[in-house]
């Protein structure tokens, strides 16, 4: 009992950490109120200090709580994921006046994340559905979160409308299998899938529906149309929530469920499945970004493209394949905070995120110049940056899987990207602005936070040992 408590203690932990949160706002005066974004991100690090010195997996995965729950290191590595971005997110809440006095949008977030560690560790459908409802409903709030912003009201309705279609879809699906294999249980439903005793038409129509419903989650094609609309209109810092820590989970699903319950050899439709929608995730997502004026819209767009290359490593359905997803979603949750990171720092002075706009920055704040160049030739995948390395991981985990078709079209991908990083680029450095004499301010907590995203970026990209083998420790508890 104490085993399997311990397993949960980050779950528990963010539950009292969201408790906590509601009694400090109602016992804090409106003045000091602006003190919720660094107490919420100071107790989510206390939660990943806990989840790292007490919540380590054993060498062996084992299912806890009746097979609810799997305590193994590839959910142990996504929890930290989680748990860094959300509180790198609630950084940058400082000083975005619509949310950072507002203590249950900080509760909304811990609930959030609390899901997410959920969907990570989940070993059962009922369990998997319930942490994807957890983790999302908290979402729809916050993406409309600012009422009195017609495009945030929007961004909220449209998620939500759409949010709980695919759901409906997804659960469906989730009910075809049930009715199958006559479990609910992941690895016995894998068994069963295994056996060959259930109709394959049947298998792969339910697969489909379900994979409605993880498509959503993670944004790629062809259900992808809801991002571009949601990123702009909803409050930037939960937008950088939204394409870092929410993705990471949602493909945390969509790796153990395609891996552990339809492996490539029982099942060998998901190869040509997955490997097609991250040829067009990635074609659709770097080709609309050339035409986007507005940078959010740009980096949705760009948050779909990205979505296509980590599907490459899906579409594998090996060892390196899964280790190449968890090491990408890492770098890409560090780059892509930095790169929103500077966008919200330079909204909360200028008021714009017309990419226009950025012209002079450079001379405005060289710092803050740097840390967007960093993040976006990372994206791009530009040597020693950490995307350099990721997207190597994913191209050889294609060519390893004899899909070379598949890795040349992310190399052509991956050019048409650096086009638009770079024209991103130009404006910064390049273009004159009217206020280029103008200093930036830049708040202590933003720069620490964008200082430390920035040396993780430099270090997965330089020191790859530590993270690649979690990754291919995440990789092997999966199968």
């Amino acid at each position: 009992m104490q085993a399997n408590t311990l397993a949960i203690l980050p779950e528990i932990s963010l539950a009292v950490l969201a408790a906590l949160l509601i009694l400090i706002d109602l016992r804090l005066k409106p003045e000091r109120k602006a003190l919720l974004p660094g107490i919420t991100a100071a107790g989510l690090l206390a939660v990943l200090a806990l989840t790292l010195a007490f919540a380590r997996p054993g060498a062996a995965p084992e299912s806890i709580w009746g097979g609810m729950l799997r305590h193994d290191t590839a959910a142990f590595v996504f929890r930290l994921i989680f748990l860094f971005g959300a509180a790198v997110t609630c950084l940058f809440t400082i000083g975005w006046k619509q949310v950072e006095r507002r203590g249950e949008f900080f509760v909304l977030l811990v609930l959030s994340t609390l899901g997410m560690t959920l969907m990570a560790a989940a070993g059962d459908l009922i369990m998997l559905f319930l942490a994807i409802e957890t983790a999302s409903i908290p979402l729809y709030v916050m993406a409309g979160f600012m009422t009195a912003d017609e495009k945030s009201t929007e961004s909220g309705f449209k998620y939500l409308l759409f949010g709980a279609l695919t759901s409906s879809v997804m659960v469906y699906g989730f009910s075809l299998l049930y009715g199958f294999a006559g479990t609910t249980d992941l690895y016995a439903l894998a068994a069963a899938v295994a056996s060959g005793d259930l109709p394959p038409l049947g298998l792969l129509g339910a697969l489909v529906l379900v994979l409605a419903g993880f498509g959503f989650k993670v944004a790629v094609v062809p259900f992808h149309f809801w991002a571009p609309d949601v990123y702009e209109g909803a409050p930037t810092p939960v937008t950088a929530f939204l394409s870092t820590a929410s993705k990471s989970a949602g493909f945390a699903v969509v790796v153990r469920f395609l891996l552990a319950v339809f492996p490539a050899a029982v099942l060998p439709q998901i190869i040509g499945v997955a490997a097609l929608m991250s040829v067009l995730s990635m074609t659709l997502g770097n080709s609309a970004a050339l035409a986007q004026r507005n940078i959010k819209r740009l980096l949705a767009y760009s948050s779909i493209a990205h979505a296509g290359y980590i599907l490459m490593g899906v579409a594998a359905a090996s060892l390196l394949g899964a280790a190449s997803v968890v090491y990408y979603l890492a770098v890409y949750l560090v780059t892509n905070l930095a790169a929103f990171g500077v966008v919200i720092i330079y909204f909360n002075v200028v008021g714009s995120d017309e990419i226009k706009d950025y012209a002079g920055l450079s001379r405005r704040h060289p710092g803050l110049a740097f840390a967007l160049l960093v993040a976006l030739l990372s994206l791009a995948g530009v040597p020693p940056l950490g995307g350099f390395f990721a997207k190597i991981l994913v191209f050889a985990a294609a060519v390893e899987a004899g899909l070379i078709w598949l890795a040349v079209a992310g190399v052509l991908n991956a050019i048409l990207g650096l086009y638009y990083y770079l024209m991103v680029l130009k404006v910064v450095y390049l273009d004159r602005g009217p206020d280029e004499d103008k200093p930036l301010p830049v708040r202590r907590a933003h720069m620490a936070a964008l200082v430390v995203c920035l040396l993780l970026v430099l270090a997965l990209g330089t020191v790859l040992g530590p993270m690649y083998d979690w990754s291919n420790l995440a990789a092997g508890g999966l199968f």
